[in-house]
């Protein structure tokens, strides 16, 4: 099935070229699209992905498109979702295996249940585009909607996949092999970077780096005033005095020790204004690391009691700290079937920590119920946060960390390729060479929070990086490129069927 997204943007492109720090940037932007845009009159671009909320293809569509669109190229956004939920746990082990996670090899009822998808979805789009359109597909989940479409009404397709791995195992190959037929159908194929374009693609395929928007919700400047508001509205702070606006419907739950997830404030609340705050928010996966950071966290904990040499200003910085690991309600996100397990498992650990330990372990659960609440959400936490972390084992391009980084924020990332794009060890943060090991997390934990100067240093080097390179000014440059190439190619006839 198909659904057409009516997106609302509240800015123009104009307003971003406003600002002075943003002016430069907007200007060469308008400069290139006098010359490609016009090569996609009279197309539409359609923007197909599987979930209109939750993970960073769905919150990059609005401002992708409201901006493909304030520079005249006609642009719509699409979802594709599935009658049987057992098509979002074939792409999840597709996801899973891309990462290396997961055993190889798929099944027949595996095939049966994407190509059922997949031609239900064709026959609801075919009664939507135009052959001379161009249809982006992100992601494996509608691939072979794509695929389909092409060989039906033989319409332009762009592949954009936004996972990737930097190696070759039998798993990997396992997924790229299922995937093969469909993504050679493309006439042209997007990743976030050149190690993970599979053997198959080589030539007709070329890198765009995702990119943040930095007047959305999520990465806008909040003032005092607004950040303590939000963060009472949300339930992670006791308001002492009244705030302007009214306590939200729908709150971020914490975890309590006996199993029921409250309003963060319960208990005598987090202390985000006024403890120093390591906070890990992304999607409940097992690919996030959440383990490996609780426990190396953990570790830090104890070796304050023990350390001689430490300052007792370190000392206490360390005793008072808190880890918050932050998420999306499960319920909210379709197509994550994976995300009650992942947060299941978490409370599980949870629950075995001693009672000091769990008052300096915060896990919460944020609503989806407003996607603007809860953007706001992470924004005020990465803001209140002194380092912010993101420890994937795999990660094709962490968002979250652009985020942290173009606030200032430190931010202690993995090796996995997708980190290793944006943050170059020891001058825009610290990366780990072993986000599997909690004595090194330790290590790098205690470095980053015992020096306040060079934490200011790697965040003010970050936002130079995330400015000069992955902002969304810069990704919809490269996306007219390619669509005016993609456009200029001469176009296949369909196939019978």
């Amino acid at each position: 099935m198909i659904e057409q997204i009516a997106h609302q943007e509240e800015l123009h492109l104009d307003d971003y070229g406003n600002l002075t720090y943003l002016s430069a940037v907007v200007q060469n932007l308008k400069l290139s699209a006098q010359t490609l845009a016009p090569k996609l009159k009279g197309r539409t671009v359609w923007m197909l992905n599987s979930t209109a909320r939750g993970g960073g293809v769905a919150e990059m569509m609005p401002c992708l498109i409201k901006m493909l669109s304030d520079l005249h190229v006609r642009t719509k956004w699409l979802v594709m979702s599935a009658r049987d939920p057992a098509f979002f746990e074939v792409t999840k082990r597709i996801h899973n295996l891309i990462h290396d996670f997961g055993t190889p090899g798929f099944s027949a009822r595996d095939k049966s249940i994407y190509q059922a998808a997949t031609r239900e979805a064709a026959d609801s789009l075919a009664k939507i585009v135009d052959p001379e359109d161009i249809l982006v597909i992100h992601d494996p989940q509608p691939l072979g909607v794509g695929a389909e479409l092409k060989r039906r009404i033989g319409i332009r397709t762009i592949w954009r996949c936004h996972i990737g791995l930097d190696r070759h195992t039998p798993a990997t190959e396992s997924a790229w092999k299922f995937l093969q037929p469909h993504a050679l159908t493309v006439d042209h194929a997007v990743f976030s970077a050149v190690e993970y374009i599979p053997a198959y693609l080589v030539g007709k395929a070329s890198v765009i780096h995702p990119a943040i928007d930095p007047l959305s919700h999520k990465n806008r400047e909040l003032s005092a005033h607004k950040l303590v508001g939000i963060l009472c509205n949300a339930g992670l702070m006791k308001s002492h005095h009244p705030v302007l606006t009214p306590n939200w419907d729908h709150q971020a739950l914490r975890l309590n020790p006996d199993g029921q997830f409250l309003p963060a404030h319960a208990g005598g609340g987090i202390g985000m204004m006024f403890r120093p705050v390591i906070a890990q928010i992304s999607r409940w996966d097992h690919l996030k690391g959440w383990i490996p950071l609780i426990e190396g966290f953990l570790k830090l904990k104890k070796r304050y009691r023990h350390h001689k040499k430490m300052t007792d200003r370190h000392h206490h910085r360390i005793e008072i700290s808190r880890l918050v690991l932050a998420g999306p309600d499960p319920s909210g996100i379709q197509d994550d079937p994976e995300g009650q397990e992942v947060l299941t498992a978490l409370c599980q650990a949870f629950f075995k920590m001693k009672p000091e330990e769990q008052k300096s372990v915060v896990l919460l659960s944020l609503p989806m119920a407003s996607i603007k609440q809860n953007h706001l959400l992470v924004n005020v936490i990465q803001r209140c946060a002194t380092v912010v972390v993101q420890n994937s084992l795999q990660e094709g391009f962490g968002l979250t960390a652009t985020e942290a980084m173009w606030k200032r924020i430190p931010v202690m990332g993995s090796s996995a390729c997708g980190l290793r794009l944006q943050i170059r060890d020891r001058i825009d943060g610290c990366l780990t060479r072993n986000p599997r090991d909690p004595d090194e997390i330790a290590d790098i934990l205690d470095d980053m929070l015992s020096n306040p100067i060079q934490r200011d240093l790697y965040g003010r080097n970050a936002q130079r990086r995330v400015y000069d390179h992955f902002l969304v000014f810069t990704q919809v440059e490269n996306w007219l490129r390619v669509l005016a190439d993609t456009a200029s190619r001469a176009r296949l006839p369909a196939e019978p069927f």
